[in-house]
């Protein structure tokens, strides 16, 4: 069996993802085989993986800095959040039930076989594996029947590190409240601690780290300084998207209205790094910017309730207004739905059967149903005739008169649609404004300054800073000791 070690935090949004992510490329450059798990993930940011199915992007990421195909053994449970009190439930990529909260809080632990499985395959192939908790073991409430912190690691007899980030203030009160809370069992599971996150002088926090040191009895593994650069990288909370604003000084003002159930907001991470490019995320309760070019209506995980949604919020009176003054509308998976004359879901797929108008500016109808269409794809854009690669992931079919302009031609099928005078189009593709030609001949037509920036090797280069980054401020050698010498 492989060494081990399972990252948990004293919250969310501490920075698992994005160490997870620099320690595999970290072990995988001093020629260990690491692979990246996480047995139980909450997000609409998904990936699709080579053997066909989807797993949490953070996962995918994490998967690419070890240099492997990302499978759905890596991250074997995955919930999809529908609703405020219910989630669609991915099983080794498939779709498997919708459940409520209660429900699955029941229910969780039937799933830990199949997560010990995926672990154990993984463990197999590896020299290391990097796992990765959710939220916090602190969360005492779900300790009955967890499988996502310290459930799974009790059942992988896995040694635990603790990352706490200090930037959002209580660094020490939440590393010492969370040994303190914990059963005495799960606290002899956590072998170190890691400040993630310090601006400044990482020195002065001496004082700190030797009174956590003497208070908890745990090692610490370092004092992470901030890491700009992490902006490069796919984000998988949408939590970052709450704080969202304008982005960039660009000339090209993109829009994105920030749905209810935003899905796949990867798909802008391009966009957020071109120099001509100035994106704002709309929040609720604003209105869309007049002076916007292009609006991109995002994918989501509940396209009836978030047209709903999009509503209440009057940006379809802001859509209209924008596209009678001239501008573009580009809409994406779930986006594209929202963009036809109606969305229907006679079986009930997102909750109750029900059907509702769309925005009407497409010629399209979508009926929700059916397979999930879940496949990495290529092909070309038909208007710039660029070629372009993506994923897509998605329920349900469109059709109406304007898929005769479709967007794109996949495998010599046509995808997507687009309005007669070409400035509202739609298509299923997630991932597109990777493709470098595509991206800057799409912003050239609205307008961009031209661009030089080549998006995967931007991503590579920041993994590679990120574990040079690691390797300077963590004893990774002393963490690979403790993944060794196991709980």
């Amino acid at each position: 069996m492989s060494a081990a070690v399972m990252l948990q935090g004293t919250g969310s949004d501490v920075g698992k993802s994005l160490l997870s992510a620099g320690l595999c490329r970290a072990y995988t450059r001093r020629g260990l085989k690491v692979r990246p798990f996480k047995p139980q993930n909450m997000s609409n940011n998904a990936a699709v993986t080579v053997d066909g199915g989807e797993i949490g992007r953070a996962q995918a990421l994490q998967a690419r800095a070890c240099g492997v195909p990302a499978t759905v053994a890596m991250n074997p449970v995955l919930l999809k959040p529908e609703t405020d009190i219910g989630a669609q439930v991915i099983v080794r990529g498939k779709r498997v039930a919708t459940l409520s909260a209660r429900a699955w809080a029941h229910e969780r632990l039937t799933y830990l076989p199949a997560v010990l499985e995926s672990y154990h395959a993984l463990a197999g192939e590896a020299d290391l594996v990097i796992a990765e908790g959710a939220g916090s073991p602190a969360e005492i409430n779900l300790r009955e029947r967890d499988i996502a912190n310290m459930g799974f690691a009790a059942a992988a007899r896995m040694p635990v590190a603790l990352i706490g980030d200090i930037h959002r203030g209580g660094v020490i009160a939440s590393i010492v409240g969370t040994m303190e809370v914990i059963d005495p069992q799960d606290a002899a599971r956590i072998k170190a601690f890691i400040i993630n996150n310090f601006h400044g002088d990482p020195s002065l926090f001496d004082d700190g780290v030797r009174f956590l040191r003497q208070r908890t009895g745990l090692a610490c593994l370092g004092v992470v300084p901030h890491f700009a650069p992490a902006r490069n990288l796919p984000q998988e909370d949408a939590v970052a998207l709450e704080r969202a604003s304008s982005e960039g000084t660009g000339a090209l003002h993109i829009a994105v209205p920030r749905l209810s159930r935003i899905a796949n907001f990867d798909d802008l991470d391009p966009l957020r790094l071109e120099e001509g490019v100035k994106l704002t995320i709309v929040q609720p309760g604003h209105p869309i910017p007049a002076d916007a070019r292009l609006i991109i209506l995002p994918g989501t995980k509940s396209t009836i309730a978030d047209m709903r949604f999009l509503a209440a919020q009057g940006w379809d009176v802001d859509i209209a207004a924008h596209v009678r003054r001239g501008g573009h509308v580009l809409g994406l998976c779930g986006g594209y739905q929202l963009l036809g004359r109606e969305i229907s879901d006679p079986g009930g797929i997102e909750g109750a059967p029900s059907a509702v108008p769309g925005l009407g500016l497409l010629d399209i109808v979508t009926e929700l149903g059916g397979d999930k269409m879940l496949a990495q794809v290529s092909g070309t854009h038909c208007a710039s005739r660029m070629a372009v690669s993506g994923y897509e992931i998605h329920l349900g079919r469109s059709e109406g008169a304007d898929r005769s302009r479709p967007f794109a031609l996949i495998g010599g099928r046509e995808e997507g649609a687009t309005s007669r005078d070409g400035r509202i189009c739609g298509t299923y593709l997630h991932g597109l404004f990777s493709s470098d030609g595509f991206r800057q001949a799409f912003l050239s037509a609205l307008g961009a300054s031209p661009s030089e920036l080549a998006f995967e090797p931007r991503v590579e280069e920041t993994l590679d800073r990120l574990a040079d980054h690691l390797e300077s401020c963590l004893d990774l050698d002393r963490l690979l000791a403790l993944a060794r010498a196991g709980a």
